[in-house]
């Protein structure tokens, strides 16, 4: 399409050329010398041949002082193969624009006849060979520019392909991981420019905490509902094994009242000193059942929330000492020496009533198991805010094994020896659920030469 344009062009030089040589006659300025510069670059510039003839054959202008040659030539382009019909490519009153070919020089030209304003004829021609020339030279440089151009943009097109897509790449990487629950790699845009890119690399970003985020707090509450459903388990297999315990607990002095009290229905034994043994057994497996009753409905209480403790300020040496009174027949009987117990008042925290059923049961404990030399100690141990109560009896160590589970309902580490002095195996129980009632810890240890159970309390009131 060049050489069509540049023919078009050039047919736009003629006719412009024409006119300013028709501009030139009219005015009268087209034979003076003041002409002469403007016709040599109209000719020249344009690389065209322009030929002005008067009506009577007189030469008026030429781009050549031979005006014989010049009229030769245009001659030679309208009137040679005079057969052939010239190509009329624009047709007006005052020119017609031709394309002619020069048989004798095989060349083509563009030529312009036509009459100026005063009459005069005008002749005006131009190579098309040069116009040709022009194209091949401007079409080869396109070519190497196209071949440079297409080079260079591949090379960039690579640069700026991978400088786009590294960041895809990285988002791609990102949501990878994501997939497979990574949310360690985070998106960072690189420079100052804030583009879509890495807007949306930080919505990935914000997508990803809020994914680690829910997909924590989902484990947790999984987690959570895993061990409410154990904790379930182990409440519906702690009610049956309570419910069973229970049972067993009252089966054995029902079975006793039963049995004794039969035998005075069918007089077994006639004599009083039989029948107030008789009595005596009914009256002491019922006191046991009384007593196991108290405690499992304590119990029962404490744990379901029915029993709130009271917190107070009591001297809590005050009920040692009472303990100590109730406990004293008992201890003689059994010549067990209490060696050591708190003098000075202590003043805690805490609920009276369920801390003397603490200990209560931690004493019981110690006077039932305690063995030689027969000693049973009652300590104090300040611990910051905290009071450290301890009550150790000499005597046997227990299993390792069985250090936690003492605190089962019902649990009896040495089931003959505690039936032999009616322990219920709830006591215990009983003084954990009033620990954690008071939020407060208890716990056992053993020592070289017997078992220290203790609990602790506030000396200061938190409000």
């Amino acid at each position: 399409f060049l050489e069509s344009y540049y023919m078009w062009h050039k047919e736009d030089v003629l006719v412009d050329s024409f006119h300013v040589i028709d501009e030139a006659c009219a005015e009268g300025r087209l034979e003076q010398d003041s002409f002469d510069v403007t016709f040599e670059n109209l000719c020249a510039n344009n690389n065209i041949t322009v030929l002005v003839i008067s009506a009577d054959r007189t030469v008026v202008r030429a781009t050549n002082s031979d005006t014989r040659w010049i009229m030769g030539e245009f001659l030679d382009i309208l009137f040679t193969d005079w057969q052939r019909e010239p190509d009329v490519l624009l047709n007006t009153e005052d020119y017609t624009i031709l394309k002619k070919t020069d048989s004798r020089l095989e060349s083509e030209y563009l030529v312009l006849s036509g009459t100026l304003s005063n009459g005069n004829m005008i002749l005006m021609r131009s190579a098309l060979e040069s116009i040709r020339e022009s194209v091949k030279l401007s079409n080869q440089f396109l070519v190497y520019i196209a071949v440079v151009a297409t080079t260079v943009s591949m090379i960039v097109g690579v640069f700026m392909s991978r400088w786009v897509t590294q960041p895809i790449r990285r988002l791609t990487d990102i949501s990878r991981r994501m997939a497979e629950f990574d949310f360690e790699a985070k998106f960072s845009a690189h420079g100052k420019r804030h583009n879509e890119i890495d807007e949306l690399g930080e919505h990935m970003n914000a997508l990803s905490e809020t994914l680690e985020r829910t997909i924590s707090e989902l484990k947790n509450a999984n987690n959570q509902l895993l061990r409410d459903i154990e904790e379930q388990a182990k409440t519906d297999e702690m009610r049956k094994e309570f419910l069973a315990n229970a049972s067993h607990e009252l089966k054995t002095p029902l079975a006793l009242i039963q049995g004794y009290a039969e035998g005075l229905l069918d007089a077994v034994n006639k004599d009083e000193e039989s029948r107030n043994f008789y009595c005596e057994v009914i009256v002491d497996e019922a006191e046991k059942m009384s007593a196991l009753v108290r405690k499992i409905m304590a119990l029962s209480q404490l744990e379901s929330g029915e029993e709130s403790v009271k917190i107070d300020r009591f001297d809590l040496t005050e009920l040692i000492h009472h303990l100590l009174r109730s406990w004293e027949l008992v201890l003689k009987q059994k010549e067990i020496r209490v060696t050591a117990y708190p003098k000075e008042p202590m003043y805690v925290w805490a609920d009276a009533f369920w801390i003397d059923q603490v200990l209560d049961n931690y004493f019981s404990n110690a006077v039932h198991h305690v063995k030689a030399p027969y000693e049973i100690s009652v300590r104090y141990e300040l611990r910051g805010d905290l009071l450290r109560v301890s009550v150790f009896n000499s005597g046997d160590a227990i299993p390792d094994a069985e250090l936690e589970k003492i605190w089962m309902k019902f649990y009896k580490v040495d089931k003959a020896h505690t039936r032999e002095y009616g322990g219920s195996g709830i006591g215990l129980s009983v003084v954990r659920a009033v620990m954690e009632s008071l939020h407060r810890e208890c716990g056992v240890e053993n020592r070289q030469d017997g078992v220290e159970f203790w609990f602790e309390l506030d000396r200061k009131c938190y409000r």
